[in-house]
């Protein structure tokens, strides 16, 4: 026992002497990808940048802001909408203000308390009289002198702590901004199958219309007329169908704003087309400036620093910890004499708290310290990881989405030529019925597909913006 205490105080005294943290000192892992983004990745369309290794466009996603990105008034009217309106990312900022709340916290822990104070008593004796005490003045209570870092290393957590919110603030925002713009294209795109879908609805009435004519005639037999109730009733399902997911696209986009469409976006949805939003071309850069960009990679780190600092405190909790309570005031035996002269005095009661056993208790709290870390460093390596192939999915669909859209688009030009000409065989008696029935598929088909795949190709730029870290005010930066 001896033995334990003094090297506890040989080690209490080094410190002291040093004046050292016995935090340990932080250095950020090395990324755990890969120095360059995959060949899927590097193929696509005027990404020169990716496949040359040029950091110089790094920059262009994290400097452009969402403003200059979404050029469309209407989505950018959204945006500003949901930013001011969104109950999660009013949750993530009230967040912040919360962990700063905390961060002050640990700040005023690192100085000492001065309260005033006043007391007074009354007790008998043994003979029968009454003891009398009154005192009053200023009092400083049980304030630790932090020789070994463990007040600072628990303000340090919170620093952490407070500076991941934010970091998870701007994640938040992030992503409302692009999932805000992600829902305002399904709902143009919701119009876009409509309006197909109800033109062709429109078309097959009036050709069941007619077939039934022929037949009343003699003209076509049931065999015609039930295959064009086919096609309209298929056209009619598909049709609700669409109704649906737009009223369920249209909710999810009211949830994000935080109120219902405005009557000038309802305007805009009737009048804008899918193909009219532009968006600027995105330089992926390298992998590794994605630790400066994504503010969730950010925070993640953030979250590790936190609990390397939560270490220092745990280890601090070896060593003594010494306390001050202090007063100077005036005390006297009669409440009349309080404040009279000689009364005054002071107080001062340092302490002095050496562990020596605690069942394993410090000792636990500090593997669990070092577990944390373990636990923080694992998450924030997980969180590159992720970016990463968020990143590397976006580029190689970008690249692969360029080319469905370009084929979609002829496969719809040959799909109208085919119609037309199936048509006229048809009217000619050239063509059989089933050649017809399928091209009339096939066109309808042809048209659902491009508006679908134009969609996703649109998304994907939005999600690329995204991934590489777009939208980051500037002034938090």
């Amino acid at each position: 026992m001896n033995n334990f205490v003094s090297k506890t105080t040989a080690l209490a005294a080094s410190a002291l002497l040093a004046g050292c943290s016995l935090m340990p000192t932080y250095e950020r892992p090395g990324a755990p990808v890969a120095a360059q983004w995959p060949d899927s990745a590097a193929v696509a369309p005027g990404n020169a940048s990716v496949a040359s290794g040029d950091a110089s466009g790094a920059q262009g996603a994290s400097a452009l802001a969402w403003q200059d990105y979404f050029s469309d008034p209407t989505l950018r009217q959204l945006i500003d909408t949901a930013l001011a309106n969104n109950r999660d990312l009013r949750v993530a900022v009230l967040n912040v203000a919360q962990a700063r709340a905390q961060l002050g916290i640990r700040q005023a822990d690192q100085f000492p308390t001065l309260n005033a104070a006043a007391a007074g008593s009354r007790s008998p004796s043994s003979d029968g009289a009454i003891n009398s005490v009154y005192s009053a003045g200023l009092t400083v209570t049980a304030y630790e002198l932090d020789f070994f870092g463990r007040v600072a290393s628990l303000k340090e957590q919170a620093l952490a702590q407070y500076l991941a919110t934010i970091e998870a603030s701007l994640s938040a925002q992030m992503s409302l901004i692009a999932t805000v713009a992600q829902g305002w294209m399904s709902l143009l795109a919701d119009e876009a199958l409509l309006a197909v879908s109800r033109q062709t609805l429109d078309s097959r009435a009036e050709s069941l219309k007619l077939v039934a004519l022929k037949v009343k005639h003699g003209a076509a037999s049931d065999f015609e007329l039930r295959s064009e109730q086919t096609l309209t009733e298929r056209a009619r399902v598909t049709l609700a169908q669409q109704l649906r997911q737009r009223a369920l696209d249209e909710n999810a986009l009211v949830l994000l704003l935080g109120q219902p469409l405005d009557e000038a976006s309802q305007v805009q949805l009737k009048l804008q087309s899918l193909d009219q939003l532009k968006f600027a071309e995105l330089p992926a850069g390298l992998p590794s400036d994605l630790l400066l960009r994504r503010p969730d990679i950010r925070q993640a780190e953030q979250s590790l620093i936190a609990s390397n600092a939560n270490i220092g405190a745990a280890r601090a909790a070896f060593f003594p910890r010494i306390s001050l309570t202090a007063g100077a005031g005036s005390a006297s035996g009669a409440l009349s004499g309080l404040f009279k002269s000689g009364s005054w005095g002071w107080t001062l009661a340092p302490q002095l708290v050496l562990p020596i056993f605690d069942a394993g208790r410090n000792q636990a709290n500090l593997d669990a310290a070092r577990t944390g870390r373990e636990i923080a460093l694992a998450q924030y390596e997980k969180s590159i990881q992720s970016a990463f192939r968020e990143v590397a999915d976006a580029l190689a669909s970008r690249a692969t989405l360029g080319q469905q859209l370009e084929a979609s688009q002829a496969l719809l030009e040959v799909e109208e030529s085919r119609n037309h000409l199936t048509q006229l065989r048809f009217d000619n008696g050239v063509a059989n019925q089933l050649e017809w029935l399928d091209a009339k598929r096939s066109l309808f088909a042809a048209q659902l597909a491009l508006v679908q795949i134009r969609l996703a190709y649109q998304q994907n730029q939005i999600a690329l913006f995204k991934a590489l870290g777009g939208g980051v005010p500037r002034s938090i930066k």
